[in-house]
């Protein structure tokens, strides 16, 4: 009896002491094995400083997440993630013998970089970023959550250097597995706010096949209330202007069917004050002719304003293909005549909503 009762609780103690060690060894294994594959992933690298493991969850942790440019001269990473949280569904493995994960990052942040002349520019191009994916995770990745994250822009060869940024971001994008619905098609969906410099609130939908290449979708954006001196570096850099005082909102709407494009962009500027003499002409580091181009600029604004409502707005038209957008600069300005002399647009999704918001 002593015999055959020791021969089980030897098993189950060499079970125990072996899931012990691999509890201990796994995680060192999965860290090595990301950054071995995240070494060389094109144009980029990245490496992870940590990794946690809670298996008897189905979730992991990553810790210290960096993707950067092989290039060392851009200044920040293209991505860095302090904390990601993967979690396996256990009903999709034993219903359906699938392993699906949900993805949350906390408080990322995304940098693009315009280098301008010097080529050190960011932009994620040069990775074929769903391959990587599949081999860092070779799971289906039904929804991605992010908690409290940046999105930048960046310039450093100008002076001032340019960034703008949209932060406080909470996203969340669903439905990405590679199942077709009744009607059969696939749908991810993609809903989020944030605020643009940390002051003008922002929210943006998507709706889209996450494995077609941008055929067919649906974008929504939409920023109200920014304080456009926040923008000065960027109309500094690119338009050789900066703002004295005034508001704006953005909104834009573009869908995909069949590849072609159909959409507008629509900004609207109030109470906008370009030419301001203290600060653009008794400025020694601006001098005269640039005071004067500001001048310019603003007298054109104010020309072209609606004079009644104190605000200068346009809707610009957006057509073509997918791999080739089509921007008129004669409906810019027709649209430009149009709400300075006829009527006023007003910040909203046209499509969208219905006439009780007009």
């Amino acid at each position: 009896m002593r015999r055959r009762y020791r021969l089980p609780l030897g098993i189950l103690l060499s079970l125990a002491l072996l899931l012990v060690l691999l509890h201990l060894a796994l995680p060192h294994l999965v860290r090595n094995y990301l950054n071995e594959k995240m070494a060389d992933m094109g144009d980029y690298r990245g490496h992870v400083e940590d990794v946690d493991l809670t298996w008897w969850q189905g979730s992991y942790q990553l810790e210290g997440l960096l993707i950067e440019k092989k290039d060392e001269s851009v200044q920040v990473p293209l991505l860095r993630a302090p904390v990601i949280d993967i979690a396996v569904s256990w009903r999709a493995l034993w219903q359906d013998r699938a392993i699906v994960a949900a993805v949350t990052f906390s408080q990322p942040e995304l940098n693009f970089v315009d280098g301008g002349d010097t080529g050190e520019s960011q932009s994620g191009e040069g990775v074929d970023w769903r391959d990587t994916l599949d081999e860092l995770l070779p799971i289906t990745l039904n929804e991605i959550r992010v908690h409290d994250g940046q999105l930048s822009f960046r310039n450093f060869t100008t002076d001032p250097p340019v960034h703008v940024y949209a932060n406080g971001i909470q996203a969340s994008l669903f439905n990405l597995t590679n199942t077709r619905d009744e009607q059969g098609e696939r749908v991810a969906e993609f809903e989020g706010t944030a605020k643009l410099f940390n002051q003008a609130p922002m929210q943006a939908s998507a709706r889209f096949d996450p494995f077609s290449d941008w055929e067919d979708f649906e974008v929504s954006l939409r920023v109200t209330g920014v304080a456009l001196k926040n923008l000065n570096d960027f109309s500094n850099a690119y338009g050789r202007f900066d703002f004295a005082g005034g508001t704006g909102d953005l909104v834009l709407e573009v869908e995909a069917s069949d590849s072609q494009l159909d959409g507008y962009i629509k900004p609207l500027l109030r109470n906008v004050e370009v030419f301001d003499f203290r600060q653009d002409v008794e400025n020694e580091d601006k001098g005269f002719l640039r005071g004067l181009w500001e001048a310019v600029v603003g007298g054109t604004e104010e020309a072209l304003q609606n004079q009644r409502k104190e605000q200068f707005a346009t809707r610009v038209e957006i057509s073509g293909s997918t791999d080739s957008t089509d921007v008129s600069p004669f409906q810019a300005v027709i649209g430009i005549l149009r709400n300075a002399f006829i009527e006023a647009f007003t910040a909203r999704f046209e499509r969208s909503l219905g006439e009780e918001d007009e």
